[in-house]
C-alpha cells in the first residue's frame, strides 16, 4: 500500500514539475519576444535621432535639385530616399490644395483669400515632413494655409 502511495506521489510530483517547466518555458519565450520588440524600438528611436540630424542636409539637396536639375544629384537623392525608407521612415503626404491636418502639418504662415472653398487648404509646401511608417510624425511638413478674409464692417 505504501509502495502505491509513493508511486502516486511521485507521479503527481512529476506532473507538477512538468507543469512548472511548461510555464517557465512559456515565460521565457514571452520574455525573449518582449526583449526583441524593445530592442527593435530602441534601434528605431536611434534611427530617428540620426535621421533628424541629417534631414536638413536632405532638404538642402532636394532644394538644390529643384534649381540644378542634375542627373547625378537626382540619383543621390533617390538612393537616400531608398535608405530612409528601408529604415522605416516615410514622407508625410502633403501637396498644394490638400486640407490642412494639424497632426501632419505645421502652418508657418497664413495666406488670405476671398474664396471660401479654399479655407483650410494648403497653399504652399515649404518643407516636407517625415513620419515613422505606420507611426508618429517625427517632423511635420511646414506649409502655408489659406484662410478666408473676414470682411470689416
Amino acid at each position: 500500500m505504501k509502495q502505491k502511495r509513493k508511486k502516486d506521489l511521485s507521479v503527481a510530483r512529476e506532473e507538477e514539475l512538468k507543469s512548472q517547466l511548461a510555464r517557465t518555458l512559456a515565460d521565457y519565450d514571452n520574455l525573449r519576444k518582449r526583449v526583441e520588440r524593445e530592442k527593435e524600438e530602441v534601434i528605431k528611436l536611434a534611427n530617428v535621432g540620426f535621421f533628424l540630424r541629417i534631414a536638413p542636409v536632405i532638404d538642402d539637396l532636394k532644394k538644390a535639385q529643384l534649381h540644378l536639375k542634375d542627373e547625378g544629384l537626382d540619383n543621390i537623392i533617390k538612393k537616400i530616399d531608398v535608405i530612409i525608407s528601408e529604415e522605416g521612415i516615410e514622407n508625410v503626404e502633403v501637396w498644394e490644395g490638400l486640407p490642412f491636418d494639424e497632426n501632419l502639418h505645421e502652418a508657418v504662415e497664413i495666406e488670405n483669400v476671398r474664396e471660401k472653398s479654399k479655407q483650410g487648404l494648403i497653399s504652399k509646401v515649404l518643407l516636407e515632413g517625415w513620419r515613422i511608417k505606420d507611426g508618429p510624425v517625427i517632423r511635420p511638413a511646414k506649409v502655408i494655409v489659406y484662410k478666408t478674409e473676414e470682411k470689416v464692417k
